[in-house]
This record gives structure tokens, sequence and C-alpha cells, in this order.
């Protein structure tokens, strides 16, 4: 964790940090001036305050707590550089508070941030701008946030509420790293549809899973931004800028146009399509309606969830060790490749031991770290299409959730628990581990010394002492199959 690359001198022998993804967004906001009054990362009781009352120590109004983790062996230190996924120094952290978080016991630092270059990291990055390279705009500014794309009934909307307010139209796509890249270019290809000089300017910006509190975080970003006015679909009091609700808009089937429900016989109101139907289409490979949304929104979101034939899965076994979890892990692949079209990696526990992992032990630490390279392969095979089989012991949930994630970012995912008795296991111990960790040879055995924890997410369960290896394979083919990525023999 030392840092060097692109260091002054003065620099070079402070540790390093890269933060993940949602400290790495505030650290960009922050460099930014996006976050002012913030000037780095909170402290204890800063953080308190704005969990408990949505202000700051000294009573300033904040949304969210702006915090960053860190080991604790880096809370010893005076200063901190840190850098982005790439290793690429952005700023030094003057360590004002270590702190330890009371909910995750997890260690914190607070302080002020020396920038030492722009963030560069991420899709569309020409298009960001700070709010002081923005040239003023005379008159008020409707800002959109947006996390998905704009169909024909939002575009609608801004256009009238624009018109209604004689604004000017600012558009902020929320990157959160699933799609960025989709949502931009969705974004830019309707940007004919929305008023003149309306600017679109990505914001990183993910997600804290707290609506009310994610709504005032974004109308701060749009008052940064310049906005007078933020459009969203309900109200909310305490806003940096005024919150505007459009009014409801719906298809009027009879003359073929989106326009406001109050004018549309009630009869003539074509249902919306929802997003569950949305995604039904698009699983399929079918097109998207016109009337719903442009063409070129249409083909980004056929781009970004491609239909489930094509679209890349990761097949993720876990189970003790001798469950039988490689034996169906192997036939599965052989029966993909049997049937051909799609693209299969077998990432088996014991192969990837010996090619990926090589070097690491058997303790907790290393056990999750084998599974995060795992998962991370996998979510790359996934990303471009491929079929992803894997079969490690994977003993623990957040482990396995932490894979899920990863995966279900570029494609989808499948838990399979090959729930096989221990005691059936330990018969079947043909390398004899199971009597060498009951004789305490091995430590931290899954099963014996150390906890096996049961998936309750599992999308299936298979016990392989009461099936043949051909049924359990025959049982994870009919689940591909039913769910639309493997097509029918």
């Amino acid at each position: 964790m030392t840092a060097e690359a692109g260091l002054p001198d003065t620099l070079r022998d402070l540790p390093g940090w890269a933060p993940d993804a949602v400290e790495l967004a505030d650290l960009e906001l922050l460099l930014a001036g996006v976050y002012r009054p913030l000037t780095g990362f909170l402290g204890s009781f800063d953080a308190a305050m704005v969990i408990a009352g949505g202000r700051l120590a000294d009573g300033t109004p904040w949304p969210v707590p702006v915090t960053l983790a860190v080991p604790k062996e880096l809370t010893a230190h005076e200063r901190l550089v840190l850098q982005d996924p790439e290793g690429v120094p952005l700023a030094v952290l003057k360590v004002a508070e270590a702190w330890q978080d009371p909910t995750s016991q997890g260690w914190r630092l607070a302080g002020p941030l020396e920038p030492l270059r722009s963030p560069a990291h991420g899709p569309f990055h020409s298009l960001r701008r700070r709010p002081d390279e923005l040239d003023p705009v005379d008159g008020p500014v409707l800002a959109v946030a947006a996390r998905e794309p704009l169909h024909r009934k939002q575009l609608g909307q801004i256009r009238q509420v624009a018109e209604q307010l004689g604004a000017g139209v600012l558009v902020l796509p929320l990157l959160s790293g699933e799609h960025d890249e989709s949502l931009v270019r969705a974004l830019l290809s309707v940007r004919k549809e929305l008023p003149d000089g309306t600017r679109i300017i990505p914001v990183p910006l993910p997600s804290r899973g707290d609506h009310e509190r994610d709504l005032l975080l974004r109308a701060h970003v749009a008052a940064a931004y310049g906005a007078s006015h933020l459009l969203a679909e309900q109200e909310a009091e305490g806003t940096a800028v005024p919150v505007v609700v459009p009014e409801p808009w719906a298809y009027d089937a009879d003359v073929e146009i989106w326009r406001p429900v109050a004018r549309i016989e009630p009869d003539h109101v074509q249902a919306e399509l929802t997003p569950e139907r949305l995604g039904e289409l698009l699983d399929a490979g079918e097109p998207v309606p016109d009337w719903f949304t442009p063409p070129g929104v249409a083909a980004e979101l056929a781009r970004a969830r491609p239909p489930k034939h094509s679209r890349g899965i990761t097949v993720f076994f876990t189970g003790l060790s001798g469950s039988g979890k490689s034996t169906v892990a192997r036939g599965l692949a052989d029966a993909l490749v049997e049937r051909g079209g799609r693209t299969v990696t077998l990432l088996d526990g014991d192969v990837v031991r010996r090619m990926l992992s090589a070097g690491l032990t058997f303790s907790k630490a290393d056990r999750d770290l084998n599974i995060r390279r795992i998962g991370f392969v996998a979510a790359e095979i996934t990303r471009h299409g491929g079929v992803a089989i894997c079969a490690p012991i994977a003993p623990y949930a957040a482990t396995r959730a932490e894979v899920r994630r990863m995966v279900a970012a570029a494609g989808d995912f499948i838990l399979v628990h090959v729930s096989t008795p221990l005691e059936e296991c330990e018969r079947r111990d043909r390398k004899g581990l199971y009597a060498k960790a009951r004789a305490g040879q091995i430590p931290e055995f899954t099963g014996i010394s150390d906890p096996y924890e049961v998936p309750e997410d599992a999308d299936l369960a298979l016990d392989t002492s009461a099936m043949t290896p051909d049924e359990a394979v025959g049982r994870v083919l009919e689940l591909l199959v039913a769910g639309g990525w493997v097509a029918p023999e």
C-alpha cells in the first residue's frame, strides 16, 4: 500500500489507499467542489450528527455521511495518498481523526484533502465538468438527475416543466458503475428532443439506498452545478433547490402522442409499459415499441440487457469438499459444449487454486481472496457474453454475496448449493482430508473446524447422495432452459 507512481518526491514514502466505488465518487465530488462546504471526509461527530439529524455539527444541512473506510493499519499515519483503482494518485488526505464506526466497527479516517490531479477514471470523462468550469446561464435552470434513460413520457414532462419555468435544462447522468456508458449514450441520443442548449454533465453519484437522503443529495449536487430547480417524482422539504414534481402524463392512443393525463379521454389512455414488461421484452430479444421510447434509447436498452439466450451468465456451485460440485460442474460444462451456441469456461476450485491462486493458504482471509479472484474472472467472462461455471467450496455467505454483486453488474448469476450431507462427503473422501481435519492436522477445515454457511439465496439445491451426476446436471440444465439462458434441445 505504498504510494509511488506519479508523486512528488516529498510524498513518495506515504502509504496509498484506493477507496471503494462510493468513496471514490465522493472523493471526485469533494475535489471538484460539488460537495461544498465539505473539504474532506467527515469525522465521527459530524458523521453521527448527519445520520441522526441531517446536519453537520455546526448546523449546516447535509444529507449523507461522507466517510472513508480504511484498514486499521493505516490509522497510525498522519497523511495518506488516495488513489483510483489503477493506482493513479488523486489527493493527499491530511488525517485529522481516526475513528471506529459504532455500527460496523470498521475504521474511518477524517480530514481535509490536498488535490494532486483531477480524476480521470470512468466512461465519458471528457463530458465531466467542475461547477466552476461552466459558463453562467441567465435565468432559471431545471436539473434532471437521471439514473435511467429518459423515455418519451419523461421527455415530454421535462419540456413542459422547462417551458412553464422559462428554464434551460441540465441533465445529470448519475453514474453508479453499472451500465454507465449505456446510460450516457441513451441520454445523448435524446438531446435533440430536449430544449435547445440542454447540457449533459455526468456525475459519479451511486445510490446510498435511502430514497429521501438520495433526493436531498441530488438537489445539493444540482445546486452546485447552477440549477434553480430539480425535477423529481416526489416532493421533499429542506432541499438545496426547490423540487418540481411534473404533471402526470400518459400515451393517448387515439392521437398516438404522449401528453398530460388531464387532456386525455379516460378510454384513450394506453397502459404504460411497466419496468417488468420492458424487462421481459429485452430478455426475449423483442423490440421495444416506438411509442414508449425513441429508437436510440431502445438500442441502448438492448445493448445493456441482451436477450437471455446470448447474455453472459455465471453458474456458481457451492458446497462442502466431496459434495460433488466439481463432478456436476464439469458435467454441466460438457453438456453446454455439446449443445453448442455458448462459450463455456469452467473455473473448478482445485484448478483455480493451482493456476490463479497459487501461494494462498487456507486461512479465512486467503479463502475469501481466492473466491474474489474467481468472482472477478467470472464477471469478466459474463461481461463478454460467456458462460462461467465455478465450483469452489465458498463457505461464507458474505463472500458469495460479493461475487453475486460483481457478476450481476455484468450479466446474470445463478447460485447452486450442492447440499450433500457432511456424512456422505466424509465417506467419499478419497484424499483423507476429513480424517486429517478431525485429527487436528488441518486447521480451519470447512465443515469440521471451520463453519460452512448454508446459502439462503440459492437458486437450486442438489443433494448428490440422492441422485446420479447425470440427474444433477439435468436439474441445472432444466433451470437454465426454463430461465431462457439455454435453448431447449
